[in-house]
């Protein structure tokens, strides 16, 4: 399967309410996770991440990709993505990202992401 068909895979599961069986699949144990707020490494501190994440969600609203590629030669894939939400607070979002990935066979080991906080 290609990096450009694992990425797309990866975020059909991700906006269809299974980010955290995405999450098991397709990151890598030692995946390093970096964005605005910090960096995060190791699969067990990213999951709890992403759980806590799940966690302050009241509703779903929706999700997308606006735009995806990658690099097969070099293990590389690129996602803009949105996701509308309502938080627990009641404060309904849209939240938009650029995900840059790297691949190493069938596992993220690196991601960043980019986003207005």
């Amino acid at each position: 399967m290609s990096y450009l068909a694992k990425a797309t895979d990866l975020y059909n599961k991700i906006n269809g309410g299974q980010l955290l069986e995405a999450f098991d699949q397709y990151y890598a144990d030692n995946i390093v996770m970096t964005e605005p707020r910090g960096t995060r490494e190791g699969k067990p501190a990213c999951r709890e991440y992403e759980v806590a994440f799940l966690g302050n969600i009241k509703e779903f609203h929706g999700g997308g990709v606006d735009a995806i590629t990658a690099n097969e030669e070099d293990g590389v894939t690129m996602v803009e993505s949105w996701m509308d939400v309502t938080f627990k607070d009641d404060n309904r979002v849209r939240l938009e990202q650029v995900a840059v990935q790297k691949w190493e066979g069938d596992h993220i080991v690196h991601e960043r992401f980019y986003y207005e906080q």
